[in-house]
């Protein structure tokens, strides 16, 4: 591992995560620091498909996404410091604890997310991390979660 980068842009994310539209949950990763802390952005669009019913004329973004934008910012993060772009990588969550949301998200709203890693070495699959999501300095989620990351043969 010989690569330093320090960011991602949806290029490269896209490279490294399987997911695309319309799950592909996360614009840019603008800190990744090796496998211990990432902060990702995500730009909430009232064009997104579930606030068509998630709820007619009240769009929210349904707390399942964001904890799913928080972990596909961990795995930018593991994916670029291992140089997994291109790999074919699958990510499964294996578990979802302590999960808390304190405020609404809507159209409009940029979700920033703050990984750490609590558990996994590069060459491991299972990864636990703790992350939080905030919106303009509020906090909107916090979650730990365990994943599995799946590199094909």
């Amino acid at each position: 591992m010989t690569d330093t980068r320090t960011e991602a842009d949806i290029q490269l994310i896209q490279r490294i995560l399987p997911h695309r539209y319309p799950f592909l949950l996360v614009d840019r990763v603008e800190q990744i620091d090796g496998t211990a802390r990432a902060v990702g952005i995500k730009n909430v669009s009232m064009n997104e498909p579930h606030f068509q019913g998630h709820f007619p004329g009240t769009p929210i973004m349904p707390g399942v996404t964001i904890v799913e934008a928080m972990a596909q910012t961990a795995a930018v993060m593991v994916g670029v410091t291992m140089e997994l772009e291109d790999k074919e990588m699958l990510i499964y969550f294996m578990g979802i604890d302590n999960c808390k949301f304190r405020r609404k998200v809507i159209p409009g709203d940029q979700l920033r997310m703050t990984l750490e890693t609590l558990r996994g070495k590069p060459g491991g699959k299972v990864w636990k991390f703790r992350g939080h999501a905030e919106v303009e300095g509020d906090m909107a989620c916090e979650a730990e979660f365990t994943a599995m990351m799946d590199l094909p043969s």
